[in-house]
């Protein structure tokens, strides 16, 4: 096997980003303290067509250079928006018709292996702080909480750890149901 060089990827251009169909999906940074995870989720957004992030809260904004160092120009093709309340703005989604999910651990949580999907609907996935996770009345306002099943020690993945697997996850059952 031998390796692809770049050019050799076929992947858009910020351009063609932007006019490419989004998935049905739309993330929540919900006071996200960290810039290296806030560029790192603008980075797994572009990979998967993601329709929007929205930063709320303390969440930082770029452009900022720890931002820019590890979402590498996705800043530029991903869409995003500040919004200071994540509650008024999960009320919002909800209005306009998305089925919001907050990943978090929480009593009655769905495990995201067990999570099903409906390609028809547009989806949020809100993502919390790296210490005190979602916030409960951010859970209260939500559809759902998606808890992904971990087996070590450990009580928690990172945030950017975590947008990876779900993203991946929904897009998947998402573009696997349209097939």
């Amino acid at each position: 096997m031998r390796k692809l060089k770049n050019e050799e990827l076929d992947r858009l251009d910020v351009e063609a980003f932007k006019k490419a169909d989004k998935s049905p999906i739309v993330v929540v940074l919900d006071n996200i303290r960290s810039l290296n995870n806030i560029g790192s989720v603008f980075r797994t957004s572009d990979a998967f067509l993601i329709e929007k992030i929205y930063l709320c809260g303390i969440t930082a904004q770029p452009p900022h250079k720890d931002i820019r160092k590890t979402a590498l120009g996705a800043t530029e093709s991903v869409a995003w928006e500040y919004k200071e309340s994540t509650v008024d703005l999960v009320k919002a989604l909800t209005a306009d018709g998305y089925t919001v999910l907050a990943i978090e651990q929480a009593e009655n949580a769905i495990m995201l292996n067990e999570l099903q999907v409906d390609s028809a609907k547009k989806y949020v996935l809100v993502f919390g702080n790296e210490v005190k996770g979602v916030s409960q009345e951010v859970v209260d306002a939500s559809h759902n909480v998606v808890e992904i099943p971990q087996y070590g020690t450990k009580h928690s993945l990172n945030i950017s750890v975590s947008a990876g697997v779900v993203v991946w996850d929904l897009w998947s059952k998402i573009n696997t149901l349209k097939s």
